[in-house]
């Protein structure tokens, strides 16, 4: 938001207005146009002796004369039957607010607000011209950050003293109208400001948002794209901030997180993505001991690789968001299944790798010597013969805890125990209803019906495959032992009759 003081001079206006005295104003109004928005506006503040703003319903004041009267024109821009003393002009896809002095004829007041809003569209439609060839300059340096190339990225933007990026990814029925729409709310400037510099532009289908700045950013950003999301219907992972050098981890984690995006919870960061409520109830020692021996034969890539599968669900997902063909994905992981001497498919392996991969690191100071010595017998006595733990199996002290259990009651002991048999049943077929009912011995209409009351009562998005692997975690825990589909009460055949 900018602003600019005038003092008001003999030639602002009144009501006697005159044929000299209109041209003077729109000669002001004209001269103040070519300098910039946040002049033209103070200008018409002067020229109505009151107060100005250019609002925008997405970003909020673009401009305001006097600076205290941002807020007043914002409301009366979103709720004009509230303020009937105000002139509103619609100007450049915003709202142009003028608040004039009582004294001031209604003529001269019309004439300030549509010449403004006039030179404001005028301003808007030259922005436009520009903005394609600035879209495909942003679009360009998003891939050369994605591709590694920081050091160009950074000299383009002269911005050699940042470090750090936050990225978005969005997804949504229409991106192109979402861009234009959050590039004029944002108003990126390749010089940046404030210590930061935004990035925008479609790729691949997307919508790409990367903010550079130093260590954490102030919010900004994310209040726009949230707004935008809202508008516009859009689904957003978000991931950072992360040292610039890894910009495509970033940008692959985004990708898996918008997985877990839901019309109630539109972005979604990559950091609340597969059970972190849980690895911090875990006991550190064990835990962190268990998770290094299960993961050991495997590099940073390796684990990067996993995470982002079992974040989306599925080797085709996990492509699109690495970048990487389907055909590569399902290679590499076969290799990995190999390393671990473990199925991939299971869903008891896929929760325990998850849970593995949520463990607590040696730099993230969860864990002492103390804990490390006490962890060693639940560590030797969950190893393998080759000395690397199971994943198929989770060692004593780790998930039978009674934090453990409380948290898994409270995720899932509310359910119903047909339901609880139900949801048990199609996670372990991984997620498909038609084998799952056909082991319940009911139809795929009730077995559907009864997931969408699973997901109702739990509160929770089944369609997200972090979600699930949660879930199967806490149906474990909690298991009981009627927990069979041959215990599903019957009556008629295949007809189930309530408890």
């Amino acid at each position: 938001m900018s602003t600019t003081t005038h003092t008001t001079g003999p030639d602002a206006g009144g009501p006697g207005d005159s044929r000299a005295v209109r041209e003077a104003m729109a000669d002001r109004l004209l001269r103040a146009a070519t300098r910039s928005g946040a002049q033209l506006v103070s200008e018409a503040a002067v020229l109505v002796q009151g107060a100005a703003v250019l609002a925008d319903p997405i970003a909020g004041a673009v401009y305001s004369t006097p600076a205290t009267a941002a807020a007043d024109g914002v409301h009366a821009a979103a709720h004009p039957r509230e303020h009937p003393h105000h002139v509103q002009r619609p100007a450049a896809g915003a709202v142009l607010v003028l608040h004039p002095a009582p004294t001031l004829a209604a003529e001269h007041v019309g004439l300030v607000a549509t010449t403004t809003a006039a030179l404001l569209e005028v301003r808007g439609q030259r922005a436009a011209e520009l903005r394609a060839e600035q879209m495909r300059l942003h679009s360009t340096l998003l891939r050369l950050l994605l591709a590694g190339h920081t050091t160009s990225v950074t000299n383009t933007v002269r911005a050699g003293e940042l470090t750090h990026v936050t990225l978005y990814r969005l997804t949504g029925p229409d991106v192109p109208t979402a861009h234009q729409v959050l590039w004029r709310a944002v108003r990126p400037s390749l010089a940046g400001h404030g210590g930061a510099c935004a990035l925008i532009g479609e790729v691949d289908g997307e919508l790409l948002v990367a903010e550079l700045h130093h260590g954490s950013d102030d919010g900004r950003v994310l209040r726009l794209v949230s707004r935008v999301s809202e508008r516009h219907n859009l689904l957003a992972g978000l991931a950072g901030p992360l040292p610039l050098a890894e910009a495509p981890t970033a940008h692959a984690d985004a990708a898996a997180a918008r997985h877990s995006a839901t019309p109630a919870h539109r972005i979604v960061p990559a950091d609340a993505v597969g059970t972190p409520q849980l690895a911090r109830l875990l006991p550190p020692g064990p835990y962190t001991a268990w998770a290094r021996s299960v993961l050991s034969p495997l590099t940073p890539d390796h684990r990067h690789l996993l995470l982002v599968r079992l974040r989306t669900g599925s080797a085709p997902r996990a492509a699109a968001a690495l970048g990487l063909s389907p055909g590569t994905v399902r290679t590499r992981l076969r290799g990995l299944a190999a390393l671990l001497g473990a199925d991939l498919g299971d869903i008891t392996v896929q929760a325990h790798l998850l849970l593995a991969l949520r463990a607590p690191t040696r730099g993230d100071g969860h864990e002492d010597s103390n804990c490390q010595a006490g962890s060693n017998g639940q560590e030797e006595s969950s190893r393998k013969e080759d000395g690397q733990a199971r994943l198929e199996t989770l060692p004593g002290g780790i998930l039978d805890t009674d934090a453990a259990r409380t948290w898994a009651v409270g995720l899932v002991g509310g359910l119903e125990p047909h339901l609880r048999i139900a949801l048990a049943c199609w996670l372990r077929h991984h997620a498909r209803t038609a084998p799952a009912a056909t082991e319940l011995h009911v139809h795929r209409t009730t077995l559907t019906i009864w997931l969408t009351r699973c997901a109702e009562r739990l509160g929770q998005n089944l369609a997200d495959a972090a979600v699930r692997a949660e879930l199967h975690l806490a149906l474990e825990a909690t298991a009981k032992d009627g927990d069979d589909p041959r215990s599903l009460p019957r009556r008629g055949g295949r007809t189930y009759r309530r408890l």
